[in-house]
């Protein structure tokens, strides 16, 4: 029984219904209750107490989902501060609409080296290029990036520079978050509402119900997921190494949609942590302290815990400092950006520690230049409906050679190598809003995805077969060789003779002389694509950013442009409104 404080408002029938209805909860029941309760509170409160009139906008770019989750809390704070508050998704809107912001914070991620979010392209090029006045409007902007890229945060340095000419007022400094931005993140967000205060006193006392919370597994704390099995999918002559890896999310509390991604914690390999050990000459047992961490030997925070292979310019302008290097100083030279792109390429952070030895370095000198080791995300390649408690990825092992050395991908070759049966990988889940199945399970779904692209799509179909959609579905996938690299073959086999897969075209580029990839199969197949199209059907890629997507977007805008009968023009505004409807999606990286 629980027992209640002596001044409860509550009657002593009510206490024992309450009491008997917690004790019969489960701790995540629990925890949605009280928070259910609380918001039931904040509504009511909010309705006794006049509606604040002072308008604030959180605007977001995203391309993985980071920008969108952390604007959501913005616009929770807002709310909670007591102004009128909304969310807005740069695909969404236009810079003119902007004009009615109110306060307006930006939160914008860089994609690449230097490119707007896929979804905000539109937007950001209106910005850059229309004259519209946001004269009376106050802004700030958080910018995401990853300092591996020379362009980094890019995207949002040129909307803060932008909204000001336009006449917007800065009310807080623009900040530049990296991969690791949390405490970046806290730290926009603390001189923006220093800055802006409260709309309205809107406070609610905490409950306490005395019952434990639930664990709540996320991107601080992740979830020791158990592998299930980790199989070769590419055959023995293959020139890939391509795994198909199923993992638990028994006891997770985890909810993840068909196109979700699983962001995967790695470890650095043993060899490359020796690696870096040995051309710095410094004790693996000695003793540091890890940013947010705590501390930990040497060998085990460059294990666990930081990035000791991506080379930026600030990295190596930090061990030039450390080195006295008169080479790294010139090639940091603003004149010589060029030869500075082209040492790094292909080069990693070893090669950085043994071209340019420092004389005397400790360790926590090593540990302070390094940034967090970031998580990968991989798409999801399971349906949670047809695989209950379990997620399933589809990892292409990345290993090759570069100026007389070894590499291998951080991650990839970490769930390749290490991640047996019966171990734990650390995980959670990060919902991507921007690749959906359509709502509507009689539409139409046209799936493109080359090698590991293919991932979501396995998700897609299983999640249709099991709710029994009955919209037609065109896959086009592609690799090497069929032999070797035709992933999941008997799978789509069996869909298309249940009818799960309407149709399946496939693409070989070394079966024969001349390559042939999935644009080729696309154009190909042209007229009934385009058919495909005007009855509905929503069109997805998957896969390479670089080149395939790219290829891809250029065949369909042929196939709309001859078989559609369109000018290049009348071409692009079809495809652009394909994506504003959102019946063009794309998780490329």
């Amino acid at each position: 029984m629980i027992k209640f404080p002596a001044h409860s408002p509550l009657s002593p029938e009510q206490q024992n219904q309450l009491s008997g209805l917690l004790s019969s909860l489960n701790p995540p029941q629990v925890a949605w209750l009280g928070g259910f309760l609380s918001g039931l509170h904040a509504d009511t409160a909010g309705a006794a107490q006049p509606a604040s009139e002072r308008k604030l906008t959180v605007l977001f770019g995203t391309e993985s989902g980071n920008s969108e989750g952390l604007a959501d809390q913005v616009y929770k704070t807002a709310k909670k501060k007591g102004f009128k508050a909304k969310i807005v998704n740069m695909s969404e809107t236009t810079p003119a609409e902007l004009a009615d912001a109110g306060t307006l914070l930006v939160v914008v991620s860089t994609w690449g080296d230097g490119d707007p979010p896929e979804a905000a392209e539109d937007f950001y090029k209106d910005l850059m290029e229309k004259e519209v006045s946001l004269a009376g409007v106050d802004f700030s902007v958080c910018a995401l990036g990853d300092t591996s890229y020379d362009q980094f945060c890019k995207t949002g340095q040129d909307v803060d520079a932008r909204l000001e000419k336009l006449g917007a007022t800065r009310i807080a400094d623009r900040v530049d978050c990296d991969v690791d931005f949390d405490e970046s993140f806290e730290q926009w967000s603390k001189s923006v509402w220093e800055k802006l205060g409260d709309a309205a006193a809107v406070s609610a006392a905490p409950v306490s119900i005395g019952m434990p919370a639930a664990q709540v597994y996320d991107k601080k704390n992740p979830f020791p997921a158990e592998v299930i099995d980790n199989q070769l999918l590419s055959g023995d002559y293959s020139a890939k190494e391509t795994i198909h890896l199923e993992l638990s999310l028994e006891g997770s509390g985890f909810d993840y949609q068909p196109g979700d991604v699983l962001a995967v914690i790695p470890r650095n390999a043993k060899d490359v942590v020796e690696a870096v050990i040995a051309a710095t000459g410094l004790d693996a047992k000695a003793s540091v302290d890890v940013k947010g961490v705590g501390q930990k030997t040497l060998i085990d925070a460059l294990t666990h815990d930081l990035d000791i292979t991506g080379l930026s310019r600030k990295i190596v302008s930090a061990w030039q400092e450390i080195s006295g290097s008169a080479e790294l100083a010139k090639l940091l030279d603003d004149a010589a950006k060029g030869e500075f792109k082209d040492w790094t390429y292909g080069r990693e952070i070893i090669d950085l520690l043994e071209e340019h030895p420092a004389k005397q370095i400790t360790a926590q000198q090593l540990v302070d230049i390094l940034r967090k080791l970031p998580p990968r995300l991989y798409s999801i390649a399971s349906s949670p409906k047809a695989h209950p408690g379990e997620v399933h990825l589809t990892v292409a092992a990345v290993r090759y050679e570069t100026h007389g050395k070894s590499r291998k991908g951080v991650a990839s070759t970490y769930l390749a190598d290490a991640a047996h049966k019966g171990t734990p990988v650390s995980v959670y889940v990060h919902h991507n809003k921007n690749f959906r199945l359509p709502e509507n399970g009689d539409t139409p779904v046209i799936m493109v995805g080359p090698g590991t692209g293919i991932a979501p799509f396995r998700a897609f179909v299983e999640e249709r077969a099991e709710a029994g959609a009955k919209g037609g579905s065109w896959l086009f996938f592609g690799d090497q060789k069929y032999n070797e690299d035709f992933l999941y073959q008997l799978e789509w086999q069996d869909h298309l003779k249940s009818g799960n897969l309407s149709r399946l075209d496939v693409a070989f580029s070394r079966d024969q002389p001349e390559k042939v990839y999935v644009q080729h199969k696309m154009l190909e197949n042209g007229k009934e694509l385009w058919n495909w199209l005007e009855k509905g059907a929503h069109f997805y890629v998957c896969g390479d950013a670089t080149r395939m997507a790219k290829d891809v977007h250029d065949a369909l805008l042929e196939i709309v442009a001859s078989e559609g009968g369109k000018s290049p023009e009348e071409a692009d505004e079809y495809v652009a409104a394909l994506k504003k409807e959102k019946r063009y999606q794309r998780d490329v990286y």
